[in-house]
Protein backbone atom coordinates (compact mmCIF):
# COMPACT_ATOMS: atom_id res chain seq x y z
CA UNK A 1 0.00 0.00 0.00
CA UNK A 2 2.77 2.64 0.61
CA UNK A 3 4.61 2.22 -2.82
CA UNK A 4 0.98 2.69 -4.09
CA UNK A 5 0.76 5.92 -2.01
CA UNK A 6 4.19 7.06 -2.78
CA UNK A 7 3.39 6.32 -6.85
CA UNK A 8 -0.08 8.67 -6.94
CA UNK A 9 1.79 10.98 -4.66
CA UNK A 10 4.46 11.45 -7.63
CA UNK A 11 1.65 11.92 -10.17
CA UNK A 12 -0.17 14.67 -7.47
CA UNK A 13 3.13 16.21 -7.34
CA UNK A 14 3.81 15.96 -11.52
CA UNK A 15 0.74 17.84 -12.04
CA UNK A 16 0.93 20.36 -9.10
CA UNK A 17 4.15 21.76 -11.05
CA UNK A 18 2.24 22.19 -13.90
CA UNK A 19 -1.18 24.38 -12.30
CA UNK A 20 -1.25 27.46 -9.96
CA UNK A 21 -3.25 25.49 -7.55
CA UNK A 22 -6.56 22.81 -7.30
CA UNK A 23 -8.92 20.99 -5.29
CA UNK A 24 -8.76 17.01 -5.09
CA UNK A 25 -11.85 16.53 -7.44
CA UNK A 26 -9.67 18.13 -10.07
CA UNK A 27 -6.57 16.77 -9.18
CA UNK A 28 -8.39 13.35 -9.13
CA UNK A 29 -9.99 14.03 -12.72
CA UNK A 30 -6.74 15.60 -14.33
CA UNK A 31 -4.55 12.52 -12.94
CA UNK A 32 -7.16 9.71 -13.23
CA UNK A 33 -6.41 8.64 -9.55
CA UNK A 34 -9.28 7.55 -7.44
CA UNK A 35 -10.41 9.98 -4.19
CA UNK A 36 -9.18 7.68 -1.67
CA UNK A 37 -6.16 7.21 -3.31
CA UNK A 38 -5.51 11.15 -4.11
CA UNK A 39 -6.87 11.74 -0.20
CA UNK A 40 -3.76 9.22 1.19
CA UNK A 41 -1.48 10.44 -1.39
CA UNK A 42 -1.97 14.80 -0.39
CA UNK A 43 -2.10 13.83 3.30
CA UNK A 44 1.55 11.88 2.33
CA UNK A 45 2.99 15.44 0.22
CA UNK A 46 1.53 17.34 3.32
CA UNK A 47 3.42 15.40 5.98
CA UNK A 48 6.65 15.85 3.85
CA UNK A 49 5.87 19.24 3.89
CA UNK A 50 5.08 19.99 0.10
CA UNK A 51 1.99 21.69 0.11
CA UNK A 52 0.06 24.94 0.63
CA UNK A 53 -3.42 24.28 1.69
CA UNK A 54 -5.90 27.00 1.10
CA UNK A 55 -9.20 27.81 1.94
CA UNK A 56 -11.73 29.25 -0.24
CA UNK A 57 -15.17 29.02 1.24
CA UNK A 58 -16.06 25.16 1.65
CA UNK A 59 -13.22 24.62 -0.60
CA UNK A 60 -9.85 23.54 -0.13
CA UNK A 61 -7.04 24.12 -2.87
CA UNK A 62 -3.59 22.65 -3.13
CA UNK A 63 -0.34 23.98 -4.59
CA UNK A 64 3.30 22.99 -4.06
CA UNK A 65 4.94 25.14 -1.50
CA UNK A 66 7.78 27.39 -3.68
Amino acid sequence: MTDEIGIAAGKIWDYLKTVEKASPTKIAAETGLGKNDVQRALGWLAREDKLSIEQEGRSEYFSLNA
